[in-house]
């Protein structure tokens, strides 16, 4: 109490004292302060009618008057409601003329909203159309998705009026629902209310709207469908047979015709909006099976999307397995391509599909580039690879477009890489052909034709590369040194379109791929304007001017490809990354997380390898000894010494010493080790047969220096290797003398020191022995001055116990002497007094004689009196005689 509504300012003991009073009634009675009342939230200009105490009474009344009503919870304190204000307030500015936009204030404890309502959550959109609601809306806090979403409320059918807006209905990637509606015989059909209703149900379901309403009211059109009777409602599908309500055995209710659409609907793809709080959104979609997601920029408000429609385009081509003509017809649609008018999209029963994919008339080719024969050669070769079913030869001029599907063009390409070598030679003018046969079938062949192209189409080739911004093509000269080419250094399938236009971009491969691979993939969007953090967590660039970006996600393989960001994302891009994942061998290069490569000087000793760099580094020319470290491994920073020496006994063109850090960079599994410090040697031009250094065994100069010459290959090294790896075993010889004589000066030194030492000792001995004899001599005194103090301490206690009778006897004698001092006070008084009175008696007697009579036994008759009172007449002359007696015994 004293430190909240009161200021800290004085120690006095009166401030003090007033917060103990405070404390003291407060236990009696709670100090409450009472809530400030609520201001208005939206500022008096706004088009939004702010509610800011609680009115929920009078939000109900406005809303039966409005046709459609956006009703915003909210509370003032929350930051999410703040942030969305402006967002509502934009969005009102827009719709105001169409919505009425009312915001409740539902956090005042006095206000009927915080009374009547209880969300866990703010701010809570609440829109109503007519009698129908609420429609809670859960997206994300925009204001063009939250206009989408309210226009959508105020227009949940869409009508269809002509063929061209069917197939613009159809064709798109949410699954639609048509119902077709006589308007000639009423104003308002039997049924029309409830398929109206049944859509708002839909809204009220699912935020995201997955499944799009619309009506057809010319009944030629409804035919195209299938529709025939008006009140019927049609469920289209793209690669499923679509369906018709069947009014025969379900009730014609709006819950039960989107329980119907939703359970039998067939999705694309997925918008994916995650809502920023912790969740398994992802998780459930990652636990199906691999995973498409793309990132781009997306305006719900747009009229068109043509990314949105080029995907559409793939994931049709994708999952059209059985070549549906009505696919086609949307794809043609799609394409903007003029086809002849379909008849009928009645639901037809799918095609059944073919055990073996057909093998066209016409062969199907690809051009594939070959590296450089021998290093003082400008030429490259380039083979036509067909697929055909006759032994003759194709001259690379017939070569037509491709008809064959990808697998068998995978296959021809694996058979003729295995036999590439048989086309390694010069320049040569003329054209040699040879066929392959293939493994599976006996009467099918691979024909392959190479001729030789001079360095300046080769040039004009890399000026084509770099237009389109295609791979690499050139080849490095075969050296002498052991080499190891890099990875995907043979261009992929689709990579040689760019190249040769003659063999055509539009492949049928692709169609029906989802079917022919092991590896299905699912589609998922994300709007990269609002969730680009996810993207730059799976590979995306932070600083990019298109926000645009795809990835494949396997959790079943661990695997994780992304598409290259130079990249344009398109239709052919897509097709070309699906395929790649797709094939058996996969040619796509995981994705994985590296550090920043280090920058040391050229002449380190060490080279430090990253993910980036781990591929260059490990599988160039040379012997490379690899080093696995991390920061937290306390024993790795002690093995740096050894490997800077190691490195300065061998030379850089014979050994290259590495290492790497496991905790920064990710590397494939077939690197990867389960401790630290782990030291992998990567031979010689036989990088797949890297050997683990001994665990048992000392890491030390000496052992490595086994390792390394153990299982390194002299045969295949260069002479000047082998060369140099002599001169360092004899520069390694003279180290090791020269460590031998130093170890024996050493020795000597130590020795002397020894000699020393025992000297040193002996001295310390005779201090000892010394010292010991002292030890002894103390503690005999210290036993005798022990029984001295304890027969001291005895006597101090008996004199201490006779001090004490002798005081107590001089006590009692001092109370004695006290009490006869007071009484030979009291009797001298007494005598005094006694003698006083006997001289005035004997004074009044003297004038007449006087006649004494002794009695033999006088007896007193009273009391002595004490001084100063009156003695009794009858009494005072009888006493005298034994006072007198009394006072001369006394003294």
């Amino acid at each position: 109490i004293c430190n909240g509504p009161f200021l800290f300012t004085t120690n006095s003991s009166s401030f003090f004292q007033s917060c103990l009073c405070l404390l003291f009634f407060s236990r009696a009675k709670d100090v409450i302060i009472p809530a400030k009342p609520p201001v208005s939230f939206f500022s008096s200009r706004s088009l939004v009618l702010d509610l800011f105490q609680g009115q929920l009474d009078y939000a109900e009344h406005v809303r039966r008057d409005s046709e459609v009503v956006l009703l915003f919870f909210y509370a003032p304190w929350c930051g999410q409601s703040i942030a969305a204000r402006a967002e509502i307030e934009h969005a009102a500015n827009r719709l105001s003329d169409q919505v009425l936009f009312v915001a409740v204030n539902c956090w005042w404890n006095q206000g009927k909203c915080r009374k009547q309502k209880h969300f866990f959550y703010f701010p809570v959109i609440h829109l109503y159309h007519r009698s129908f609601g609420p429609i809670e809306y859960k997206g994300p806090m925009s204001a063009v998705y939250i206009e989408k979403f309210v226009r959508r409320v105020m227009k949940p059918l869409l009508y269809i009026p002509s063929q061209s807006e069917l197939l613009d209905f159809l064709s798109n990637y949410e699954p639609g629902v048509l119902g077709y509606f006589e308007f000639s015989s009423s104003p308002q059909p039997p049924g029309y209310l409830t398929f109206f209703t049944s859509a708002l149900h839909s809204l009220k379901k699912d935020y995201l709207g997955t499944v799009r309403f619309g009506v057809i009211t010319n009944k030629h059109l409804a035919k195209l469908v299938s529709l025939v009777h008006s009140g019927s409602v049609y469920l289209h599908r793209h690669f499923n047979t679509s369906l018709v309500f069947p009014r025969e055995v379900l009730n014609y209710t709006a819950e039960n015709i989107y329980k119907w659409a939703s359970e039998n609907r067939e999705t694309l793809f997925r918008w994916l909006r995650p809502h920023g709080g912790k969740s398994l959104l992802l998780h459930n979609e990652l636990k199906k099976g691999p995973a498409l997601f793309l990132f781009l920029p997306f305006d719900p408000l747009a009229e068109s999307h043509p990314l949105i429609d080029e995907i559409t385009e793939v994931a049709l081509e994708y999952n059209n397995c059985h070549g549906d003509q009505v696919v086609e017809r949307l794809l043609q649609h799609l394409r903007r391509v003029d086809a002849p008018m379909f008849q009928s999209l009645a639901p037809q029963p799918p095609a059944p599909l073919l055990d073996t994919p057909p093998m066209a008339a016409s062969p199907c080719c690809n051009s594939v580039v070959l590296p450089q024969g021998h290093s003082y050669s400008r030429t490259h070769n380039v083979c036509e690879l067909c697929v055909n079913q006759t032994a003759g030869g194709l001259r690379p001029s017939s070569a037509s477009m491709p008809q064959c599907s990808f697998f068998e063009m995978a296959a021809a390409l694996d058979s003729f890489y295995l036999k590439e070598q048989t086309f390694y030679h010069a320049a040569s003018d003329s054209m040699e052909c040879s066929n392959f046969l293939t493994s599976y079938s006996p009467f099918s062949y691979y024909t392959a034709c190479c001729r030789t192209i001079n360095r300046g189409v080769v040039s004009f080739i890399d000026s084509e590369q770099g237009v389109f911004e295609t791979p690499t093509l050139a080849f490095s000269s075969l050296e002498k040194k052991c080499e190891v080419a890099a990875p995907s250094s043979l261009p992929h399938i689709e990579e040689n379109r760019y190249l040769f236009p003659e063999v055509g971009v539009a492949s049928t491969t692709f169609t029906g791929l989802s079917c022919r691979t092991n590896k299905t993939l699912n589609i998922y969007l994300l709007d990269s304007n609002l969730f680009w953090l996810y993207a730059e967590r799976l590979g995306a660039p932070s600083s990019t001017h298109v926000k645009e970006f795809a990835t494949i996600v396997d959790v079943k393989e661990e695997s994780h490809y992304i598409l290259d960001p130079k990249q344009t994302l398109m239709k052919f891009t897509l097709e070309s990354f699906i395929q790649n994942f797709s094939v058996l061998y996969s040619p796509l290069k995981r994705h994985l997380i590296g550090s920043d490569p280090a920058q040391f000087p050229s002449q380190h000793l060490i080279t430090e390898v990253t993910t980036d760099t781990f591929w260059e580094v490990v599988l160039r020319r040379q012997d490379v000894l690899l080093l696995y470290y991390a920061p937290w491994c306390g024993f790795c920073p002690s093995l740096n010494h050894v490997f800077i020496q190691l490195a300065r006994l061998l030379p850089v063109d014979a050994l290259t010493v590495a290492r790497i850090d496991v905790s920064q960079n990710d590397l494939p599994w077939e690197f990867m080790v389960d401790r630290l410090p782990t030291i992998l040697f990567f031979p010689c031009n036989r990088k797949d047969l890297s050997v683990k250094y001994p665990e048992d065994l000392p890491i030390t100069l000496p052992n490595l220096l086994r390792f390394i010459l153990h299982h390194s290959d002299p045969a295949s090294a260069p002479q000047q290797s082998r060369v140099s790896t002599q001169d360092c075993l004899q520069s390694e010889a003279v180290l090791q003398q020269g460590h031998i004589s130093h170890l024996e000066r050493e020795i000597q030194k130590l020795r002397a020191e020894i000699s020393s030492l025992h000297r040193a000792q002996v001295q310390v001995e005779g201090q000892l022995s010394n010292a010991r004899r002292d030890e002894r001599r103390r503690l005999r005194q210290q036993q005798t001055l022990e029984k001295q103090h304890s027969l001291l301490q005895r006597h101090s206690e008996q004199l201490q116990a006779l001090c004490a009778q002798k005081a107590r006897e001089l006590q009692e004698l001092a109370d004695a002497s006290q009490t006869l001092l007071a009484e030979n006070a009291w009797l001298k008084i007494l005598v005094a007094t006694m003698e006083k009175k006997l001289e005035g008696q004997d004074r009044a007697e003297d004038p007449a004689p006087r006649t004494e009579v002794r009695p033999e036994h006088p007896e007193p008759t009273g009391a002595p009196q004490l001084p100063g009172s009156a003695p009794s007449p009858s009494n005072g002359s009888s006493s005298l005689a034994p006072e007198r007696k009394g006072e001369n015994r006394t003294d």
